[in-house]
């Protein structure tokens, strides 16, 4: 009898050599998914995109409880004179507020009236650039008046 070659498995069983095959299959294409998911670059930056995304939501979820909350503490806070001042002055305000529109749609001319009401829309639909505006406007008086100090 002769001994099989080195490199050639000993075994006399044809079953027992395919389970050798069949796991040796499985072990490799487990490594080669591995080694894809560590390749998997956008995947894997999408999957922290989320993770951060989470994370800043649930942050903002806090920070809005803790702002209700401290808004609620000021209010219990206020006497009560006060707040029966506050309201008077905010139904006041609402009272005479609607009073001008009234007098407004009542006095002005037309053309006037649809320029105003075009300006209007037009501020509602760019309020975003006119805030960053008015926030810009903001921060350079701030720091003249800063400078003038």
């Amino acid at each position: 009898m002769t001994q099989p070659p080195h490199d050639e498995i000993a075994t006399s069983e044809p079953g027992e050599l395919r389970e050798r095959v069949d796991h040796t299959r499985d072990k490799l294409g487990l490594t080669i998914e591995a080694l894809a998911g560590k390749a998997d670059v956008k995947a894997d930056a999408l999957g922290r995109a989320s993770e951060v995304r989470e994370r800043a939501a649930a942050k903002a979820g806090e920070l809005k409880e803790k702002a209700a909350e401290l808004a609620h503490q000021a209010h219990d806070r206020l006497p009560d004179p006060l707040k029966d001042t506050a309201a008077r002055a905010a139904e006041q305000a609402r009272t005479k507020t609607a009073a001008a529109g009234r007098l407004w749609q009542e006095k002005a001319p037309e053309p006037l009236r649809q320029k105003t009401a075009h300006g209007a829309r037009s501020a509602q639909d760019n309020r975003k650039v006119l805030l960053a505006a008015a926030g810009a406007t903001a921060l350079v008086w701030l720091a003249c008046r800063r400078r003038q100090g």
